[in-house]
């Protein structure tokens, strides 16, 4: 079993996470969904940016160690839906215990001496993703190999961006499907041994 922190994307805590999350425990994870939003969501990309924007990143990050901090000593797996998801690459590469990163629809700079030991990274993207452009994508890739990441990337062509949230136009079932049986696989890898009797 995998002890997952899923946040959520610049549109906030819609259902399309809470029903991830109850995915991912049908097949035996933990998994905590923090709202660091405080309760509100947007419905349009214009309406996710604004809301960003207002609360802004430094104060988002905050608002991710603070609860992921109680909870990092059982080696986490970070993972994130496309704003989310690039909380959850910053915290994991400033977790020494971290177990993976999950990336669904988005990324984050890393810095310059970024180092991580063989973390696990996965990343499911649209292709193309407006927001995740070719250039970025391949930049990123040989920077988190050279961080010392183990990573990979699945591309979905013809999906929207956040094509997982079935509530939003983005949405592509096919594709979402693809991904969620990919991510279980993953996150059984990642997942530690159950000890026995």
């Amino acid at each position: 079993m995998a002890t997952v922190v899923l946040f959520h994307s610049a549109h906030g805590l819609r259902p399309a996470v809470h029903e991830a999350a109850a995915r991912l425990r049908a097949a035996g994870h933990e998994v905590h969904t923090p709202d660091l939003f405080e309760g509100r969501t947007a419905d349009t990309v214009e309406e996710a940016m604004e809301l960003k924007d207002e609360i802004g990143r430094d104060e988002l990050l905050m608002r991710a160690v603070t609860v992921t901090a109680p909870l990092s000593e059982r080696g986490l797996v970070y993972a994130g839906f496309s704003l989310g998801g690039s909380i959850a690459q910053n915290l994991a590469l400033a977790d020494t215990r971290a177990r993976a990163l999950l990336l669904m629809h988005g990324t984050s700079d890393l810095a310059e001496d970024a180092a991580v030991d063989g973390l696990p990274v996965q990343l499911h993207v649209a292709e193309p993703d407006p927001f995740e452009p070719h250039d970025w994508l391949n930049a990123w890739y040989l920077r988190m190999q050279r961080a010392g990441a183990d990573v990979e990337v699945f591309r979905y062509p013809g999906a929207g961006h956040l094509f997982t949230d079935e509530g939003l136009d983005d949405y592509d079932g096919e594709a979402a499907e693809q991904a969620w049986r990919t991510v279980l696989g993953f996150l059984e890898e990642v997942a530690p041994a159950e000890s026995g009797a």
